[in-house]
């Protein structure tokens, strides 16, 4: 990708397995300076290691994004390391079974499920964005890349609560795309469909990624390295007029 190298990323939500750590590897492979941050920092270590061993440049950093300080603190310290902001992939989420697994519908969805869900995915990347933009328009252009999912698309009857947080990112990033273009900010939502991440693997049979399969028109299901290619596309000049847009990344399986 054009125009990557030497830049600094942030990686919200980097662990080895997942999305965002798999982002922060390719990014480190074009070139870029990236902070792989994670609430396990232990974990974003992980990663920073193998990108350094690959011969990347990496800084793995412990935050919380339900933290506007802790994330303030995060976007200063890459700054303070790297001397600027060029991308912020806000990608952190809690998948966890005490969260997600609890997120029914909208008539039985435990209150504490629901606010927990919304700090962490909508208010959260909010935080982020807040503190990465200004710098980002002070110094005359960057990226920022929310990650949605293909499942506001869907309309499922479970998981409320990540729906309507992830469905508010349409609004934050139109506005935040709106309010930093004109100084060449530009922000876009990845939207993944069926991702096979380390958990996914560990968690789900054959039969299930067989029955999921038959949903899209890929001859295989989706790895957290079509997510990053998608995020270094958006990062790099060859993105350079993408701006405001929901892009799904999930095989076909939606025409929205």
């Amino acid at each position: 990708m054009r125009g990557l190298k030497d830049k600094v990323a942030i990686v919200a939500g980097a662990a080895p397995g997942n999305i965002g750590g798999a982002t922060a590897v390719r990014l480190a492979e074009e070139g870029m300076l990236v902070v792989a941050a994670d609430l396990n920092q232990a974990a974003a270590q992980t990663v920073v290691d193998d990108i350094t061993a690959a011969g990347g440049t990496a800084e793995a950093r412990g935050f919380d994004i339900t933290s506007e300080d802790s994330f303030r603190d995060l976007i200063n310290f890459a700054v303070d390391r790297f001397g600027a902001l060029h991308g912020l992939f806000n990608v952190a989420a809690d998948l966890s079974p005490r969260n997600i697994g609890r997120d029914t519908d909208v008539t039985s969805v435990p209150v504490d499920v629901w606010k927990h869900t919304i700090d962490v995915t909508l208010t959260g990347y909010m935080y982020g964005i807040r503190h990465a933009l200004p710098i980002m328009m002070e110094q005359g252009g960057g990226s920022i890349i929310n990650t949605m999912s293909s499942a506001v698309w869907l309309g499922e009857p479970e998981r409320v609560a990540y729906q309507a947080a992830k469905s508010g990112l349409i609004g934050l990033t139109r506005h935040t795309a709106s309010l930093g273009g004109k100084h060449g900010v530009r922000t876009n939502l990845v939207s993944p469909g069926v991702i096979l991440t380390g958990a996914a693997l560990e968690t789900t049979t054959e039969e299930f990624r067989e029955q999921m399969l038959a949903t899209v028109r890929s001859p295989r299901l989706g790895r957290p390295e079509d997510l990053a290619a998608m995020v270094a596309f958006l990062f790099s000049d060859d993105g350079a007029y993408v701006n405001g847009q929901s892009l799904l990344v999930d095989g076909g399986a939606s025409f929205t």
